[in-house]
């Protein structure tokens, strides 16, 4: 079987995660993605766990893409950048809206060299707009989408971020199927598109609950999922309690209630009840089986870190371990995409900052050992295996 996107030449000027997200599934999908790193490197390449000078997070969003450093404001790494362009289907950037065009890289510099480049931007505030060139990571986009508010007012808890960077996802998804869009789109008109996306435009267009918060209809929505004590410890039921309690009954849980409680009193001496049972189902089979009896989806409140005993995250390989290039592996997370009749997934190890310069310059552009040797005297392409992150 193949990869659908095989035969597609992309490049990866992104740093951090909106960017290089969606290049790490470009090429889970078979693409050539070359990421295009500036001389002062990624900075994820110093967030997490280090194996041969390689870090977790950076390890995470870019394996399977090839490398090579380019210094932008070397007075010939416009042209060296136009010829690749010539060569490349779909270019990835995520700095500030006025980066590019002011490097002389930006989208008419590079439509001009190949009209049918498609060209994906993904930034804070969008390129046009009052806050274009404001700097945003997720978290600033979580703060100013609500959610970070929201998360507060429903958990009662202090102000706080969320747990991952789901502006930065959202946007990379949002864009790759922009993206893909525009390559149907290029089939049919022999032309390319610069492509807009807004992290905080994913982020609105993705939050389901935000038509609660428009209409000021917050209690008009379902009750809230609860997660409870139990015999195989913290599990979250998708039920509204009312109705779980009633199902409960027909498993023979009695209702400790009498009719001269207050409504308060009453609530209370079921909720313990139902805990007490919640409490009887001491191991997972025993949990399962209750719960499938009255039609009640769960799940366990799991660590992170035990994430790979999950059944089904096992049972489809969703972690897997791949070459840690210190002669052991690591793990990373697969490719979420399942074929009938293609294949998908990570495809090799992280490249260490510049290192696959000569085989991206002879493979795209047939360039020879002269001229490279050149580029490299000239600083506008860098490999010196000192500069790797120690």
């Amino acid at each position: 079987m193949e990869h659908p996107l095989a035969g597609l030449r992309v490049l990866d000027f992104s740093r951090v995660l909106a960017g290089p997200f969606a290049g790490r599934m470009l090429s889970d999908l078979g693409a050539d993605v070359v990421k295009v790193e500036p001389p002062d490197g990624d900075v994820t390449r110093y967030w997490g766990h280090e194996i041969a000078n390689i870090t977790g997070y950076f390890h995470q969003q870019n394996a399977g893409k090839k490398n090579i450093c380019i210094d932008l404001r070397a007075p010939n790494a416009p042209g060296l950048v136009k010829r690749l362009v010539a060569e490349a289907d779909i270019v990835i950037e995520n700095y500030r809206p006025d980066v590019m065009d002011r490097l002389g890289v930006g989208y008419a510099d590079l439509n001009a060299v190949n009209e049918k480049i498609i060209m994906l931007s993904i930034s804070g505030f969008g390129r046009d707009g009052p806050e274009s060139r404001r700097a945003a990571y997720a978290p600033v986009i979580h703060a100013e989408a609500g959610l970070i508010a929201r998360s507060t007012r429903r958990d009662g808890v202090k102000l706080h971020d969320l747990p991952l960077s789901v502006a930065d996802t959202n946007a990379s998804l949002h864009g790759l199927v922009g993206v893909l869009s525009a390559l149907h789109m290029r089939h049919r008109t022999g032309k390319g598109q610069h492509i807009d996306i807004a992290m905080i435009d994913a982020t609105v267009a993705t939050d389901d609950q935000l038509h609660y918060d428009l209409e000021d209809a917050i209690g008009t929505g379902p009750m809230p999922n609860e997660i409870w004590e139990s015999g195989i410890g913290p599990v979250l039921l998708s039920t509204d309690f009312r109705m779980f309690f009633r199902s409960l009954t027909t498993l023979g849980l009695e209702d400790p209630s009498n009719p001269e409680m207050e409504l308060e009193e009453k609530i209370n001496v079921r909720r313990k009840a139902v805990g007490d049972f919640l409490n009887t189902l001491d191991t997972p089979e025993k949990f399962s089986a209750a719960m499938k009896s009255v039609n009640v989806a769960w799940g366990e409140v799991r660590s992170p870190e035990n994430l790979r005993d999950q059944l089904t995250v096992k049972a489809r390989g969703a972690i897997t371990d791949i070459d840690d290039r210190n002669g052991g592996t690591r793990p990373i997370t697969q490719s979420p995409y399942r074929f009938s009749a293609a294949k998908s997934g990570v495809r090799g190890p992280v490249a260490h900052r510049g290192e696959d310069f000569d085989e991206v310059l002879k493979g795209w552009l047939s360039m020879d050992d002269q001229d490279i040797s050149q580029l490299r005297e000239d600083n506008v392409v860098i490999y010196d295996r000192k500069w790797r992150h120690h």
